[in-house]
């Protein structure tokens, strides 16, 4: 799009845009000689010249342009006649295409004036000539200087007179001075030799002005490249190389690579290095080689032995040009340190060695044995581990490693008799704390052994005791004054115990004294197994044998106690029964014999024990025998409580004196038997147990039943109680009503005092319990269950139901005033 003869308006003044026929061409532009900043200066048509241009900038900061075109100033500007020219530029960075569109301002009313040195005013087109030529120059050039590099011309020089100069590194920067230009040609200078490795190369502008400072063109962007010369020879990297190896390593086994460093120009045949090996030291045989391209070098023998060589130097030579005759070169020295490896044995200096020790003697040493190793000192390849393969089955001897040394310590650990043996001969081994190498072509050597004799040398030794415990019989109940069998300790010298005196060091209850002279026991006091010092059935002396200088032995004598059956069996006397947790007791026996003389037990009621006795605390004579019939008569002290544990147990005075002037309840021969029986434990193949279940007397509002039971526990777990009716033969119910003689005097109507219902009750249970003894299959008479449906004349309980489903609690004051053992059941009568 071409803005051709466009006015733009900046406030009364227009600036005229001329375009020529190209739109890529000179563009000419009008202005105010004074134009503030971000003001729209005119439109170029950036379309018609790259269409695809993605970037925009000019050659002046002062000015910015849009992507539509539009030319802005970026900061107050002064236009001196006879105007301002600067260079738009677009690329494509798709296509790397470029354009430029040169913009000349002209001030308005100031008339465009040709320089003073306008050589031809005539217009004329030409190719132009101001844009940057290739250029390079030689590394360590030898002249002659100034040295002619290039020449730069403007085509502005046709219309004017045009000075040339030039800026940048080289020229005013470092180095100073190294380019110049001749102002009026353009030809542009070198006054000296370059370094490529120092400058490879130099950036520089040239620029073109009239007399004036006019510049009708842009800087000139020029680029002088050095030339690389092939004046560095290739040197090694690091000035000392130590490579390692393992010993007997594989052919072709890689052992490290070098590296030499070429400051020439990279990727140049000047910087192709090549490496080679001159010399190995020492020389023979050959063990090296070197990959020319990259440096590696690699073992070619399987001959490389440690304990032969363990260092080889290389003379290393690297070449550049690829290695070519005429190429720089350096040499260097590679220096290879071959790794130690277990492949030597250690083996003894001597081949068997000779030691003496004293008897008895203990942690001591007695013999240094030294080995030779040709691999690598104070190295788990060389440092030795000896072994006592032979001769030391008792465990007399150790050997250890002098880590100082790597000498054999051989000692005693363990004291010798001379009397038993006089020389002992060992064999001990030697190998290596590490594994043995496998080397190629070789098979694994075998264990260096060697022998040493070991002489017993006899002393003067105290007593022996041996064994250290010994151990007899005596029967339980031993009486005092009775001799045993004591410790006896031996002189190894004289193989006797002539000569020795015994003493005793420990006896806790001083059952024992000693003879002297024998070291036999005699009792004073009756051995008793049970004694709390008796542990396990034993008891124990400790004794100690002296001889006639002075040393002395300990041994110990373990008396083990023949259990006899001394003791009978025991029981506790206090037994209580509760009578709201459970209405019998179990008696649990104790002997303090042992197993085979304590249970099972037999348990025997006294003959001389009433039929009857009085609810209460009675006392129950009972004769308990063991298993072989050791028996123990005991009085058993039984209590019937209101309680509901044994612990808990308590009786009101109240009750104890209400219950003496009651008429008392009677228990027959078999409901004393029962309770009697309930404490029996039979532990033998089956386990039996017999309970005694006193059942007492439940209180209720409605219910008055009131049942002995007897309950047995058999060999198969099965339960089994048989209870007796309260209700007399088979006629009708039996009322408290009906039982009362014609002379009790009557309480409140509905009540019921304790003789009353003792009266009712004691007569029914005694004829139950009878009836049970009488059976002749002795077989308990079946329970009834009767429905309680009738309560008996004038009840003010009412029905059974004021205990569950009665929704009012009218009518229940007579709840306050029942007796002690009728409360329980009360309470759960009302809700609370």
């Amino acid at each position: 799009m071409v803005y051709a003869g466009a006015n733009f308006d900046f406030g009364g003044r227009v600036a005229v845009l001329i375009l020529f026929c190209d739109a890529c061409q000179k563009i000419s532009l009008q202005v105010p000689s004074h134009l503030q900043a971000e003001t729209l200066v005119g439109k170029v048509s950036v379309k018609e010249c790259l269409r695809s241009a993605s970037l925009i900038r000019t050659s002046d900061p002062d000015f910015r342009v849009l992507e539509d075109g539009s030319v802005y100033t970026t900061r107050d500007l002064v236009l001196s006649p006879p105007g301002k020219s600067f260079s738009i530029f677009l690329s494509d960075s798709q296509q790397q295409e470029q354009r430029e569109m040169e913009v000349e301002l002209e001030a308005r009313g100031k008339k465009v004036l040709r320089k003073r040195h306008t050589k031809n005013t005539a217009l004329r087109r030409s190719k132009r000539r101001w844009a940057p030529i290739p250029c390079s120059l030689m590394e360590n050039s030898l002249g002659p200087f100034p040295q002619h590099v290039q020449q730069v011309q403007s085509d502005a020089a046709q219309n004017y007179t045009i000075f040339y100069s030039i800026s940048g590194p080289g020229v005013d920067k470092e180095p100073f001075n190294l380019f110049f230009i001749n102002k009026d040609t353009g030809d542009i200078f070198c006054t000296r030799s370059i370094d490529r490795e120092q400058y490879q190369e130099f950036p520089v502008y040239a620029y073109a002005t009239t007399a004036d400072g006019y510049a009708p063109e842009y800087p000139l962007p020029l680029l002088f490249k050095v030339e690389d010369d092939n004046d560095n020879a290739p040197y090694f990297e690091n000035k000392v190389t130590v490579f390692t190896v393992p010993e007997n390593c594989r052919t072709g086994t890689s052992v490290g690579k070098v590296t030499a460093i070429d400051l020439d120009e990279p990727d140049t045949l000047h910087t192709r290095l090549k490496f080679k090996i001159l010399q190995q030291i020492p020389d023979q045989p050959r063990h090296f080689s070197i990959h020319p391209d990259t440096g590696v070098i690699t073992t070619t023998s399987l001959l490389l032995d440690r304990e032969k060589c363990d260092t080889y130097q290389l003379i290393m030579e690297v070449r550049d040009m690829g290695g070519q005759h005429f190429g720089l070169f350096n040499t260097g020295t590679i220096t290879i340190s071959l790794e130690d490896e277990n492949d030597n044995s250690p083996y003894f200096t001597e081949n068997a060695y000779f030691a003496e020790v004293e008897e008895n003697r203990i942690d001591v040493e007695i013999l240094r044995m030294k080995v030779h190793d040709l691999d690598l000192p104070n190295t788990a390849h060389s440092k030795a581990v000896y072994t006592i393969l032979q001769g030391n089955e008792n465990g007399n001897f150790k050997i250890s490693t002098d880590p100082n040394t790597n000498e054999g310590v051989l000692c005693v650990v363990k004291p010798l008799n001379y009397e038993a043996i006089r020389q002992v001969i060992l064999q001990i081994g030697v190998v290596n704390e590490a594994q043995f190498s496998k080397v190629p072509n070789s098979q694994p050597p075998s264990m260096c052994t060697t022998t040493v004799t070991v002489k017993v040398k006899d002393s003067d030794e105290g007593p022996e005791c041996q064994p250290p415990v010994k151990v007899i019989q005596s029967k339980d109940g031993l009486p005092a004054g009775q001799e045993l069998l004591g410790y006896k300790a031996m002189d190894p010298e004289t193989r006797s115990s002539e000569g020795l005196r015994y003493k005793k060091l420990g006896d806790e209850d001083n059952w024992f004294e000693i003879n002297e002279n024998t070291g036999d026991l005699k009792t004073v006091k009756v051995l008793d197994r049970e004694s709390k010092f008796v542990k396990n059935d034993q008891y124990n002396v400790s004794v100690v044998a002296t001889d006639a200088g002075g040393r002395s032995c300990t041994g110990t004598l373990v008396v083990l106690l023949e259990d006899n059956n001394d003791h009978p069996p025991q029981v506790d006397k206090d037994v209580t029964i509760c009578q709201h947790a459970q209405d019998f007791a179990v008696l649990s026996p104790m002997d303090a014999d042992g197993p085979e003389n304590g249970p099972p037990f037999q348990f025997l009621l006294d003959n001389s024990a009433s039929k009857r006795w009085t609810l209460g605390s009675k006392d129950v004579p009972i004769t308990i025998k063991d298993r072989h019939g050791l028996a123990a008569k005991h009085v058993l002290s039984v209590r019937v409580c209101d309680c509901t544990t044994p612990s808990d147990c308590r009786m009101s005075s109240q009750v104890r004196d209400r219950d003496a002037k009651l008429p008392n309840v009677v228990l027959g021969k078999w409901a004393i038997l029962a309770m009697v029986l309930g404490s029996a434990l039979l532990l033998s193949n089956q386990v039996y147990v017999v309970e005694a279940n006193i059942r007492l007397p439940t209180q209720t509002s409605n219910v008055c039943d009131t049942s002995l039971s007897v309950g047995t526990l058999g060999g198969q777990g099965i339960k089994t109680q048989q209870s007796f009716e309260m209700v007399k033969g088979g006629g009708g119910h039996q009322t408290l009503d009906s039982v009362k003689g014609a002379g009790q005097g009557v309480m409140e109507a509905g009540r019921y005092t304790y003789t009353d219902w003792h009266s009712f009750t004691q007569p029914r249970l005694g004829e139950k319990v009878y009836l049970c003894g009488q059976d002749e299959e002795h077989k308990h008479s079946e329970d009834y269950v009767r429905s309680y449906n009738y309560e008996g004349k004038g009840s003010m309980a009412g029905s059974v139901g004021c205990c569950s489903d009665r929704q009012e609690e009218e009518g229940l004051e007579f709840l306050d005033h029942l007796e002690p053992k009728f409360r329980t059941l009360a309470k759960t009568c009302i809700r609370k």
